[in-house]
């Protein structure tokens, strides 16, 4: 590889390392049930915080609880996933990547 090439792909590698940090400082919220239940989450997909509305809680509906948890996580995820998507697209384009 000639040094011309060697820069361009140190250059690319900075850039990425950094949109990797961006994406790792951001949080991201998914709801449930017109917010009854929010999960934070950050960019790297680790989960920071959990916040269901005392009335669902005082409900005793367990099942509906969990299925409104369970929704507002995947919704977190998602939203995650488009976050990386759009901030590392560029970097990932055209690469078969396993798990991206």
């Amino acid at each position: 590889m000639n040094k011309f090439m060697m820069h361009q792909a140190q250059k690319l590698q900075e850039r990425l390392a950094r949109a990797q940090q961006e994406l790792a400082d951001m949080t991201i919220e998914g709801s449930a049930g017109g917010g009854v239940v929010a999960v934070t989450i950050t960019g790297h997909q680790k989960v920071k915080a959990v916040k269901i509305s005392p009335e669902v809680a005082a409900s005793g509906d367990v099942e509906m609880l969990q299925d409104l948890v369970l929704a507002a996580i995947s919704d977190a995820l998602k939203k995650s996933r488009d976050l990386a998507d759009e901030k590392l697209g560029a970097f990932t384009k055209g690469m078969n990547i396993p798990g991206m």
